[in-house]
């Protein structure tokens, strides 16, 4: 049975679907006219990060877009799963349902985040910077039935026409009930535990009115053997359209998001071979593909609270993202202006834990390491609690301890209200067609949350069986608590509280003059910040404090694991008070050479406030909260580029030219691993699509060439390669429609890049492949069968490591292995 399926889904792994941008025809003037001329070519009109939405041939930017219904063909994916297949950008998934790693032509990704790419919900941003401390855009973003199209702009204008976005733009568009009718879909792993249940309908309430409202809901262990549920819950969106006879309309959009899914962090990896050649294969007993540290053998989380009170927080809480956001839109002429007003609050929070690894080693050297020669180790929790661990015994297969810290960050506040007013006009001149557009945009964003660790020792066992385990000393004296090592980092570092609110004001224009075959415009925009607030942290400033002891067990005995307790030291406050601005501008030409082929040119430069990123590090005065170099307070980026665009008889083929620089402010692993570079890129990206008959297909190819050109930090990296920068990514999307059958696929490939900074270890490049088999059982009954990561490959996305270990113990995170899912669909 189980080859059966495989190769059943094999099957169309040449073939799926292309991603177009909305397509329009331009309407004849009468019957007659429809009766005699031929049929206009489609436009692909592009809205996100442009002044004025037009087609993509008559507009000097690089873009792509994915339509919701595409995106559903390969059955529920997380949202970093879905962008992996878009042309020109890069995705380091494999974390979970958020938290993933998003850039474009070559920006760094020196930390995790999208620092560059905002993400935008209908237009406006989710979170003003999308690369806060554990807490990524992503986590309150979901891919489901009411995504109508994804859109994203690399590049080009995306600097003036949103704030710290110098990179570029991905925008999830909703359905808004232009389309009558509804679905229901009901989803379960077939080798995997998951539960799904989607639903969206929308259609008019009367003739001027119309409403969208979906969501989903699901349950289960997921694609990796944790042991418990750890994906549950959510979310529903709504938004109700009232459109006024003189062609204007005010829409509502409301979004309640409640789920909780796991973070999936480095696990232990055997690393072989060379630097340049290295090999990386699973150990015994731990699958890198299936398998988690994660168990219902874990925890709590003990730890001192926000309030430097005991606690015991569920392990199992994972990235528990909850957003209840209102928004409205409204669009109308007034004496020949457009006017277009967008807001958003969105209330967020939530709490966020996540396991990441510090070592491991066989149990006789792991002991030793904690507690001296002598030491012997032994179970405390699971099924063998209190049974002794020989030094030499191959437990699990592969004979490894680990010492995992466990984070948990609470977010108690991360509200966002964001408000984009704009208005256009376009003039007739004698030659040709004048845009104007000018507007104004407010924002707020809160930054309220509180770090919290503990450190566990734990085994290697895959199947969602890790269990914690003590050591004792030589005397047998335990040296760890029930499994803990400490109730901290093993230090004082990040135990942090933030409650800290950003302020930002960007008033921007631009100007568009199209004539003949000519469209020339520019656009300014100018992003004024005020940050003020309050920070408290054991690693804050000077002569750190943090750490005490405290009797944790309540036994009257101090052992060693308790004067390893960290705590917030709310009487040594320091403060953040300061301003920021800085010039935002792009100019770009587009030749329309023919009505099927243009070409453009564009220059462009932006920045993006350095946020959290700067917070904790010496670049800001703790008394004073002042920060001294305006240099310190934004990071820049540059870019110049230029391309084709062609479309005609169903083939499009796009093509862009770009040399980007840019600047990075951010931190790794504490204040003391801090990063201040620049650095400089170059490369191609290549987009393309045909249509034939039931056949389609979308490719897209780039090739990113980047160097950090200054480190000023640790020179010895200056003209090293950025880690993780592979020098091709490449995506193609095929498919098949013979009308009640259906298939296609979507296959990645990434190149090798480096592990670390120091450019030795290499980390190899992989393919991946998803797919899809669909039938129509009737017009309103389908049948689907996805797989995800199809060959079960065994893709790294992250090293910990900068060298081969000489162990050959190391971490690494891997794209999940292969996952099959079967869903039933009714539409009405």
């Amino acid at each position: 049975m189980r080859k059966a399926l495989f190769l059943l889904m094999a099957a169309p792994a040449a073939i799926s679907s292309p991603a177009l941008a909305e397509a329009e025809r331009d309407a004849p003037a009468n019957s007659a006219e429809k009766a005699e001329a031929p049929a206009a070519p489609p436009k692909e009109v592009f809205s996100t990060g442009v002044a004025k939405g037009r087609d993509r041939l008559d507009s000097a930017t690089s873009t792509s877009a994915l339509r919701g219904d595409e995106i559903q063909k390969f059955g529920p994916r997380a949202l970093g799963d879905v962008l992996r297949t878009m042309a020109g950008l890069r995705v380091a998934s494999g974390i979970g349902e958020g938290n993933n790693n998003y850039t474009v032509r070559g920006l760094p990704l020196a930390a995790g985040g999208s620092k560059y790419m905002q993400f935008q919900e209908d237009g406006l941003p989710v979170l003003e910077f999308g690369d806060l401390f554990n807490v990524g855009t992503d986590v309150y973003l979901r891919n489901d039935f009411t995504v109508n199209q994804i859109e994203t702009i690399r590049g080009g204008s995306a600097s003036t026409f949103a704030s710290n976005s110098p990179g570029g733009l991905i925008n999830l568009i909703s359905r808004t009930g232009d389309v009558e009718g509804g679905s229901v879909q009901l989803s379960t792993g077939l080798d995997y535990d998951e539960k799904r249940l989607d639903f969206a309908m929308g259609g008019r309430l009367n003739r001027n009115t119309r409403f969208h409202i979906g969501g989903f809901y699901r349950q289960g262990e997921g694609p990796r053997r944790i042991g418990f549920d750890g994906w549950r819950g959510g979310q529903v969106k709504l938004n109700v359209t009232r459109e006024f006879d003189d062609g204007g309309y005010v829409r509502v959009y409301l979004k309640y998001l409640d789920d909780r899914s796991p973070t999936f962090a480095p696990y232990v990896v055997n690393i072989t071979g060379t630097n340049d050649n290295p090999t990386f294969q699973s150990f015994p007993g731990f699958d890198l593909r299936r398998d988690s540290v994660l168990s219902r053998y874990l925890g709590p989380v003990i730890t001192l609270d926000q309030a430097n009170n005991l606690a015991a927080l569920p392990i199992d809480t994972g990235q528990h993202a909850v957003s209840k956001s209102f928004g409205f839109e409204t669009q109308f002429d007034i004496a020949g202006w457009t006017i277009t007003e967008r807001a958003r609050f969105a209330a967020n929070g939530g709490d966020f834990s996540r396991a990441f690894p510090n070592s491991a080693n066989t149990v006789s050297a792991f002991a030793a390491g904690q507690s001296g020669a002598g030491a012997t180790a032994s179970y405390a929790s699971g099924p063998l609690t209190g049974q002794p661990i020989p030094g030499g015994s191959l437990i699990n297969g592969n004979g490894l301890l680990q010492l995992y810290f466990v984070s948990f960050v609470r977010a108690r506040n991360l509200d966002n209200f964001t408000n984009d007013l704009r208005a256009s006009r376009v003039w007739e001149l004698p030659g040709g067609k004048l845009t104007t557009t000018g507007g104004l945009y407010v924002a707020t964003q809160a930054l309220s949350t509180t770090w919290l660790h503990t450190a566990m020792n734990v085994d290697a066992n895959g199947g969602g069986n890790t269990a914690m385990v003590n050591i004792a000393n030589a005397a047998g004296v335990q040296q760890t608590v029930n499994g803990y090592f400490a109730f901290a980092r093993a230090s004082s570092l990040f135990r942090r509280a933030f409650d800290v609110d950003y302020r930002v004001v960007a008033p921007y224009g631009s100007i568009n003059y199209h004539f003949g075959k000519i469209a020339i415009g520019g656009s300014l925009r100018y992003d004024m910040g005020r940050v003020r607030g309050q920070l408290v942290g054991a690693d804050l400033g000077e002569g750190r404090v943090g750490l005490t002891s405290q009797d944790i067990n309540r036994d009257g005995v101090i052992s060693a694991a308790e004067t390893r307790v960290a705590f917030l030291p709310f009487d040594r406050p320091g403060a953040v008070s300061y301003n920021y601005g800085y010039l935002n501008y792009s100019a770009g030409v587009n030749y329309r050479v023919a009505e099927p082929f243009s070409v453009f040119a564009r220059y462009s430069h932006g920045a993006r406030a350095n946020a959290d990123k700067v917070l904790f590090t010496p670049l800001i005065n703790n008394a004073t909260g002042a920060i001294a170099n305006e240099r310190d307070k934004a990071d820049g980026v540059t870019q110049i580029e230029g391309g084709f665009k062609f479309r005609k008889d169903g083939i499009t083929l796009n093509g862009t030219v770009f040399r980007v620089t840019a600047d990075d402010h951010n931190v790794l692993n504490g204040a003391a691993n801090r990063t201040d570079r620049s650095y400089e890129a170059h490369g191609v990206e290549l987009e393309g699509t045909i249509q034939r008959g039931p056949f389609s297909m979308m490719v897209g190819a780039t090739y990113t060439r980047a160097k950090i050109t200054l480190d000023r930090l640790d020179p010895t990296l200056t003209g090293k390669e950025p880690r993780h920068q592979p020098d091709w990514t490449l995506v193609a999307v095929p498919q098949l429609d013979l009308g009640r059958l259906s298939a296609g696929a979507s296959i990645v490939t990434i190149t090798g890049s480096y592990a670390q900074d120091n450019n030795l270890l290499r980390m190899p490049g992989f393919t991946t492949v998803g797919s899809f088999l669909q039938f129509a059982a009737t017009d309103r009954l389908r049948l689907t069968l996805n797989a995800q990561n199809l060959f079960n490959t065994l893709g790294i996305f992250e090293v910990n490591q900068s060298a081969v270990p000489a162990n050959g113990i190391g971490f690494a995170r891997a794209a999940n292995g292969r996952t099959v899912s079967g869903s039933l669909r009714f539409d009405f």
